[in-house]
């Protein structure tokens, strides 16, 4: 499209912006837009409608169609309450939950979103503050609802913010559901959404809730003998100024160990994130803080969790006394390895056990399963895939953990989206443990790759902002589909899954069907040396993502370092091969 035909058209949708049914505030923001001789802003925020995908909203706050704001907000749950209206016609009162992170504008987006449900007739359960996203998922089970909603953005920079829609199942929604709730979001102009919400309609929940979901968590716990015994371990916590400050630290109070330090320049709410770039506790410029206190009272173990406080990152010290990250393909492995081990050794174990992972996560775990006997599959990409493996299997198998590389990790069935507020408390458990059997974690996960296998997982954002961005992920996975590679890093490459066609491929050019509940656009290439790559373009992000696993030697911990070097040399090499 030529740019002026582009510039003709956000125009023209800008101008629509500048009526009535919008508020001052919004109009002068738009009007700068349009009168700003450098169109690019204009065309950034008005080029599309942004989208409301199988997992809601996310994108950067501010004035336009293709910007998080009240009236996008606005439009989503208008459509989403008249599909629940629809779904649930004979139902006499529909109910959903709204919760929401520390975010700027993440309150008012709950608040207008509750005024909208309620005036559709629809009764909120609106929590009084802010929560950590696994409470909310909680919340929709506990109290009977037949939705919710999620106000954050998870780990994005400071502009952006989000909306993630749930179901009665307390899990993002999947299909038909998802496409259903797009279809009626889709139909929704600005002057069919009902602002005037009916607080008859609307009930504040906090405490109350926050009880009963901590002592569920509690439930989880393993081996309380070992926190009895271990009970001054030293705990580092952050909530990088977010909703882990309202339930991370009372968890661990409640489990049993005494000794927990936040840091106390991050347990400021915060949408601005002053102490850090992004709130990411993939990052390690997040956990700064953290380690530094860590070093100065000697600690045993630092965690940290992002804004909603679904994921948690974490660091420990290697067999030098440095602190180091743990990525989340290892903090998955540590806590399988411990569940699996430790209900073994407890006599918890009673055959009908599961675990899950995503597609893209570590294969060791895989090992640690089938030498265990322990079912496990595999998912997408994403919570409410591992939420669906759950459902399907409720009253007849026994899920007891799944995760992701993403730092994602849910050990229990009552909530139905990663928590880091569980995943917090079981870590520092599995730390006790350790240190109750005279190890460190990271000597735990030196034990885990000297019995199943060594591998070094690294994953490369290719980011790709705005319009030309999104189509340059695009033409990538075709070229990716209609070129993939033959070899990687000198190994060849033996079988290409493409998830989009469910078809998977053998060097002979033999295709076989993939089972999948659905088609997603992900790619994966495996090599004669068992080396994986995923490729795929990101959900929530202007990203497109390759996911890579190289295997390695490891014959003692005392190699671990020149094993790791050796695999980042290979990854280097399967980079070169992909071109990035």
């Amino acid at each position: 499209m030529e740019n002026q035909e582009l510039i003709k058209q956000v125009t023209e949708r800008a101008q629509q912006w500048l009526t009535p049914a919008y508020d001052a505030e919004t109009q002068a923001e738009v009007k700068r837009m349009l009168d700003n001789p450098d169109k690019t802003e204009l065309i950034e925020c008005f080029y599309r409608d942004l989208e409301f995908g199988t997992g809601g909203l996310r994108g950067i706050m501010g004035a336009g169609t293709n910007r998080m704001n009240i009236y996008v907000v606005g439009a989503a749950t208008q459509g989403f309450a008249n599909y629940l209206k629809k779904n649930f016609k004979d139902k006499e009162q529909i109910s959903v939950a709204i919760g929401y992170d520390c975010r700027n504008n993440s309150d008012l987006f709950a608040k207008k979103s509750a005024d909208i449900f309620s005036a559709n007739g629809i009764k909120v359960y609106l929590f009084d503050d802010m929560r950590p996203t696994p409470e909310m998922s909680f919340a929709i089970r506990h109290l009977g609802c037949q939705a919710g909603i999620n106000i954050t953005a998870s780990h994005n920079p400071r502009e952006y913010n989000g909306y993630k829609a749930y179901w009665e199942d307390g899990a993002q929604v999947l299909a038909p559901h998802d496409k259903g709730i797009i279809d009626e979001v889709g139909k929704v102009k600005v002057q069919d959404i009902k602002f005037e919400g009916n607080p008859d309609l609307i009930q504040i929940i906090g405490a109350d809730i926050d009880k009963i979901y901590w002592d569920q968590v509690h439930t989880i716990c393993i081996d309380p003998d070992v926190i009895k015994r271990q009970k001054d371990l030293s705990i580092v916590y952050t909530p990088l100024h977010g909703t882990g400050m309202n339930g991370i630290p009372q968890s661990l109070k409640l489990w049993g160990f005494e000794n927990v330090h936040c840091v106390p320049e991050q347990m400021v709410k915060s949408g601005d994130f002053p102490t850090v770039v992004s709130p990411n506790p993939e990052n390690a410029e997040a956990l700064t803080l953290a380690i530094k206190l860590a070093k100065e009272i000697d600690a045993d173990i630092v965690m940290a969790s992002d804004p909603d406080a679904d994921r948690v990152g974490m660091a420990c010290k290697n067999d030098k006394g440095e602190w180091v990250l743990v990525n989340g393909n290892q903090t998955c492995l540590l806590f399988l390895y411990y569940i699996i081990t430790n209900r073994k050794k407890l006599g918890k174990m009673v055959g009908n056990e599961f675990v899950v992972k995503t597609i893209v996560t570590t294969e060791v775990i895989r090992q640690i399963a089938e030498k265990n006997n322990i079912e496990m599959r595999d998912c997408y990409t994403g919570f409410k895939w591992i939420a669906r493996e759950i459902r399907l299997s409720e009253g007849v198998k026994q899920y007891i953990g799944g995760g992701e590389e993403s730092y994602g990790f849910l050990a229990e069935d009552f909530v139905r989206d990663k928590d880091a507020v569980s995943a917090c408390a079981l870590l520092a458990e599995i730390c006790a443990w350790a240190k109750d059997n005279g190890k460190t974690l990271y000597e735990v996960l030196m034990d885990i790759y000297l019995e199943y296998g060594f591998s070094k997982e690294y994953t490369v954002n290719v980011v790709k902002p705005g319009k030309s961005g999104a189509e340059e992920i695009q033409q990538m996975m075709v070229n990716l589909r209609e070129n993939s590679p033959k070899e990687l890093a000198g190994s060849k490459v033996t079988i290409v899954k493409d998830y989009k066609t469910l078809k998977q491929t053998d060097a002979e050019g033999n295709v076989t069907d993939i089972e999948m509940p659905d088609t997603s656009n992900v790619l994966q290439f495996y090599t004669e040396d068992n080396t994986k790559v995923s490729v795929r373009p990101s959900g929530t992000e202007p990203k497109i993502k390759f996911y890579m696993e190289v295997k390695g030697t490891l014959k003692s911990a005392a190699d671990y370092v020149e094993a790791d070097e050796a695999a980042a040399k290979k990854i280097e090499a399967v980079r070169a091969s992909l071109g990035i």
